[in-house]
């Protein structure tokens, strides 16, 4: 359906948000016919326009530049009539649309010319940008994140936009780069397509001398490659011509590369995996004879110590049961001397002469007493001599254990010098079956010099101990020495960068050459503001691990290679383009201190500093500066 005569009058910008409104319950009621078949779709409000059929994508992209145009050739309503569209293309038409979507992006060099030279990476050419005359005389405009914004809201998904400045300023020009893969070239090819669809493509700028409003956009090719202005230089300098075909030639030769790469990884992979796996399979069966050995002389050793403890605990059992059994035969004997002496002493009351028989019983008595006593004592002794056979045989014991351990260890070593010996052993014998009679010699040389192999083996263990103690020593002097480092540069923290011997911060970035750039393009308030926020964001570049812009080079003369700045890094280019030889210097100063002397924490550090020489300071010159110091400060007290 046609749009109604009876809207030929505008409306103003205060009744395009209601007349907005009005025109997208039309769209809902079907009041415009919108789908032409299952994939195609037309523009109710540009009837005239040669191109009447759109895909989806294309249809949304068209009504969305026109909605959000600054042309002042288009009218309020013709705004207000398209941003309709594209709000009832995004809520009511999303499902219908969405099967032309991928079909759209399914093969994104369809309907393209092969063999025709496009800038690559793609490439697109924005121009007519509005600028204005700033007080020192200079154009300026706005930035391209502003417009890299407003294209990715349409669907164009660019990379960047950079704007183009000469020794005027803003060059009212900017190029547009996307990605460099085939999706890349299919938003760079519907951007084009979308300016061309609203006559602002490069036909249209190239029509006539009239003056144009709005922003005119293309795709650059060949003929801006080789031009002369301002995007011819800029194009140069950053891009190559190639056809479609030489990309997916080059594209086809990487790939092979890749493949044939890959496959001859992969088959030195598997070389050295079996050959790993043959020598695992030797080493666990050497193994597994080497265990079942170690396990049969660790059984019979075993059992001669059960054997040897048993013995030992039935020949303790003996003698003490040989002990008690003379002790109580002792006890009993002289139970029985006691009764007769009390026997004795009754009868001493009969007659002398019996007393006398007594007193000799008596002194008899007195002799086998004493005799008693001894065999006490002899007893007492056979009991701590028994108490000395434990503890002795306890110890032995202890010892047998501490010796048991080591024999296994002296086995463990023992056998892996036997296996290295055997290994040498089979080497001889295999010289000695191969070789002649006449070999002979030889082979008496060689087991002289597997002996004298062996005592330097011993000379070398005693270095290696000693070279660890030297090593341990070494270790604790550079500890102390980095302490006495760390503490020497806290303590000249505070005095001035002026002095001879100071604290240099590695890795700060200089805010000076930002601020001076800044004031080339804004007032002074405002350059500060945007020079702080510059620093900031390559401060936040200086610290990303991932960011490594060196690469290696062979120097004249040296045999080691050595990592110098790549000057064809994205991010450094463009700072230099945009802010200057003195910026660039700041920053590659700093990513250069950086990389020297913190390379793993990418982190400022700081560091004891020559500033008389311009190098590091040794500890010793510090040492000396603070002791100079030291000695002023006490001159100085001496003076009031």
């Amino acid at each position: 359906m046609d749009i109604s005569s009876g809207e030929d009058s505008d409306i103003s910008e205060s009744e395009m948000e209601e007349y907005e409104d009005k025109s997208y319950e039309k769209l809902k009621n079907g009041n415009h016919t919108i789908i032409v078949s299952e994939e195609t779709y037309t523009c109710p409000y540009c009837p005239k326009k040669k191109k009447g059929n759109y895909l989806y994508k294309e249809l949304l992209q068209h009504a969305s530049g026109v909605g959000n145009s600054n042309s002042e050739k288009r009218s309020a309503r013709e705004k207000a009539n398209h941003l309709a569209l594209v709000k009832y293309l995004e809520k009511d038409l999303v499902a219908v649309g969405s099967s032309s979507k991928p079909a759209a992006e399914e093969d994104p060099l369809s309907g393209c010319d092969h063999d025709e030279k496009i800038v690559w990476p793609w490439t697109g050419i924005v121009v007519n940008i509005p600028t204005q005359r700033s007080e020192d005389g200079r154009s300026v405009g706005e930035s391209g994140s502003k417009l890299r914004d407003e294209l990715i809201r349409r669907g164009f998904n660019p990379i960047r936009v950079h704007p183009l400045w000469n020794y005027r300023g803003h060059s009212g020009t900017a190029v547009v780069e996307f990605r460099k893969d085939w999706p890349g070239l299919h938003n760079a090819l519907s951007f084009e397509k979308a300016y061309e669809a609203d006559h602002h493509g490069k036909k249209d700028w190239d029509a006539n001398n009239d003056v144009k409003y709005g922003l005119y956009a293309w795709v650059a090719r060949a003929d801006d490659y080789k031009s002369s202005s301002i995007i011819g230089e800029y194009l140069r300098k950053t891009s190559d011509l190639k056809t479609i075909s030489e990309l997916m030639e080059e594209e086809a030769r990487k790939q092979d590369r890749l493949v044939s790469n890959l496959t001859n990884i992969i088959e030195t992979k598997n070389k050295h995996i079996q050959e790993m796996e043959a020598r695992c399979s030797e080493t666990f069966e050497s193994l597994e004879v080497l265990m079942q050995e170690k396990d049969n002389l660790l059984q019979a050793y075993n059992e001669e110590i059960k054997k040897i403890q048993l013995s030992a605990r039935e020949h303790f059992q003996r003698i003490f049961n040989d002990h008690e059994k003379l002790k109580s035969q002792l006890e009993s004997h002289k139970k029985d001397l006691e009764l007769r002496g009390v026997e004795l002493e009754k009868r001493e009351a009969l007659n002398e002469s019996e007393r006398k028989k007594l007193a000799e019983e008596l002194e008899e008595n007195g002799v086998q007493n004493s005799a008693i006593q001894l065999a006490a004592l002899e007893q007492k002794e056979a009991d701590e001599n028994v108490m000395k056979l434990a503890e002795d045989q306890k110890r032995q014991k202890e010892e047998l254990h501490k010796r048991i351990i080591q024999l296994e260890k002296q086995l463990d070593q023992k056998q892996t010098l036997e296996l290295e010996i055997e290994q040498l052993r089979g080497s001889l014998n295999v010289i000695r079956h191969m070789g002649d009679e006449d070999d002979i010699e030889v082979l008496k040389k060689m087991e002289a010099s597997l002996k004298e192999l062996r005592e330097k083996e011993g000379e070398l263990e005693d270095l290696e101990a000693l070279n660890q103690t030297l090593i341990v020593r070494e270790r604790k002097s550079n500890d102390e020495l980095q302490e006495a480092h760390k503490e020497l540069i806290n303590g000249l923290k505070e005095i001035s960068s002026r002095a001879q011997i100071g604290v240099k911060r590695m890795g700060e970035l200089d805010p000076k050459p930002f601020l001076e750039a800044m004031k080339r393009r804004y007032n002074e308030e405002l350059a500060e503001e945007r020079a702080s926020e510059l620093c900031s964001l390559w401060e936040e570049y200086l610290k990303d691990p991932d960011w490594h812009p060196f690469k290696r080079i062979k120097l004249e003369g040296e045999e080691e290679y050595q990592e110098v700045i790549n000057d064809e890094d994205e991010k450094l280019r463009d700072l230099k383009d945009e802010m200057g030889n003195e910026v660039y210097k700041a920053v590659t100063s700093a990513i250069n201190q950086i990389n020297e002397y913190n390379p793993s924490g990418r982190y400022i550090i700081s560091e004891l500093w020559n500033y008389g020489e311009g190098r590091k300071a040794t500890l010793q010159e510090g040492v000396i500066f603070l002791l100079k110091l030291w000695n002023n400060a006490k001159r100085k007290r001496g003076m009031f």
